[in-house]
């Protein structure tokens, strides 16, 4: 089958969801940094619960950003043209994911443990939470670096795949 004749329609599609994937997965990024400066358990709880309100719609930008970008490089040829820009875009969105998962995902779990307030994993596997953390402890985990550490990531490896797809390099 054919896709050339799609290639602007699948270009537009990916442009588009890269900035829905932005503009949601940047609601997490910024109450990760309001955190920071937050001890009122009760707002904090409420940010915690503002940063996985957009979950769902960033897993749909997530996929739609993929499929269209994958298609997009089938109907240009891409993939198969001896350059590598496209391989190389994708296998660092790969690994922005993977850094994210392990550095974001354990420092929001374990706020939500520290507030006592069950995580996804306890929720899916009938857990109980642990009892909430002192101040103190709560407070060794709002001024964290990874938030800082993860947002450098991700906006560092964006710009990189920008570059690589207005570019293309190699």
């Amino acid at each position: 089958m054919d896709l050339t004749p799609w290639l602007p329609l699948l270009r537009l599609a990916h442009v588009l969801a890269a900035f829905a994937f932005v503009l949601v997965h940047g609601a997490s990024a910024m109450v990760a940094f309001k955190l920071r400066g937050e001890r009122d358990r009760t707002r904090i709880q409420a940010l915690l619960e503002l940063s996985n309100a957009y979950l769902n719609w960033l897993y749909l930008a997530l996929l739609v950003l993929l499929l269209a970008g994958i298609l997009s490089g089938i109907a240009g040829g891409y993939w198969t043209s001896g350059r590598y820009w496209l391989w190389a875009s994708l296998g660092l969105l790969v690994g922005i994911m993977i850094a994210m998962y392990v550095m974001a995902v354990p420092h929001f779990d374990a706020l939500r443990h520290a507030l006592g307030l069950p995580t996804y994993n306890d929720t899916q596997k009938k857990l109980a939470p642990p009892p909430p953390a002192t101040d103190a402890d709560l407070t060794r985990l709002l001024e964290s670096p990874r938030p800082i550490q993860a947002a450098a990531i991700g906006i560092g490896g964006i710009a990189i795949i920008v570059a690589l797809m207005v570019l293309k390099p190699f």
